[in-house]
């Protein structure tokens, strides 16, 4: 029995799957099948039961899981106490949501490249429900997102909240809600829900939202027209500064959006907490500098 073949295992179990394990540790499938039969043949029981969907643990590969989760603890905790920030160079996998990414994201990076200069940084900007998701079945190491993450395995470091406001095509005189199309976020994030169910209240049926996926292009559709915006002011304000869209008040705004840096709460002092501490220092300082 090897550390290599527990590893192994254990991405193999958390991540429910040969394939996907095999991407994560950019390995052969093969390569990653034979690390399991040979973990299996050394103790003798099966750990995994192979499925259509995939594979379940067995009652061993429950049992085994749990000392895999206490081995990858304290390789953790050997990094971090034994080699230097200046030496570290391992992979952090960050997945961060559009808002986060076009505002403080890049101080945050400085930051941590001058913590660990020898850190490699994989990112991935996505939905917040993708990024939910890729963190609970451990494709991403910490994740900036819509949050919090409610899972008894997630640890959440609040972030500073963005304001929304509204924003209208330059030679849009008084915008007419329950008649103008309404660009936002994407239908499966919370800011689409809410304001679905404000303007429903308000307006009713008559309403029309237009989610887009992307914000960069939500602008560039209020810029040319196609309707009005509820956006990030943090965002928008350049926009309204390079006279490219203008902001307006129809006399209510939803909630802000809450942010959190998120990660999974294996143990204390782990990489993905120290970068989540400094995404935290970074967002608090670029909010008091702007």
């Amino acid at each position: 029995m090897t550390l290599e073949q527990i590893l192994t295992f254990l991405q193999v179990a958390r991540l429910g799957g040969v394939r996907r394990a095999a991407q994560q540790m950019h390995i052969s499938q093969p390569a990653i099948s034979a690390r399991i039969s040979g973990l299996e043949s050394d103790l003798g029981v099966k750990l995994f039961s192979r499925g259509t969907k995939g594979v379940t643990l067995t009652k061993q590969g429950i049992i085994l899981r749990g000392h895999a989760e206490q081995i990858a603890v304290a390789l953790e905790h050997i990094k971090a106490e034994v080699v230097p920030a200046e030496s570290k160079s391992s992979l952090l996998r960050i997945g961060v949501a559009e808002t986060v990414a076009q505002t403080w994201f890049p101080e945050f990076l400085k930051r941590l490249s001058r913590t660990y200069p020898n850190l490699n940084i994989e990112i991935s900007v996505d939905l917040s429900v993708n990024l939910r998701q890729g963190l609970l079945e451990r494709a991403f190491d910490l994740v900036i997102l819509m949050g919090p993450v409610s899972e008894y395995s997630v640890d959440n470091f609040p972030l500073p909240p963005f304001r929304l406001a509204w924003y209208k095509p330059l030679d849009m005189i008084d915008p007419d809600l329950s008649k103008t199309p309404i660009i936002s976020y994407h239908r499966t994030s919370r800011p689409y829900r809410e304001l679905n169910q404000e303007l429903q209240t308000r307006y009713g049926s008559k309403a029309k939202i237009f989610p887009t996926n992307s914000l960069s292009a939500g602008f560039d559709m209020v810029a040319t027209g196609i309707g009005v915006g509820l956006m990030p002011e943090a965002l928008g304000e350049r926009l309204v500064k390079e006279g490219r869209i203008a902001s307006f008040d129809p006399g209510w705004v939803p909630l802000e959006l809450e942010f959190t840096a998120s990660f999974i709460a294996e143990s204390k002092g782990t990489l993905p907490e120290v970068a989540a501490k400094i995404a935290q220092e970074a967002a608090f300082k670029f909010i008091e500098n702007n």
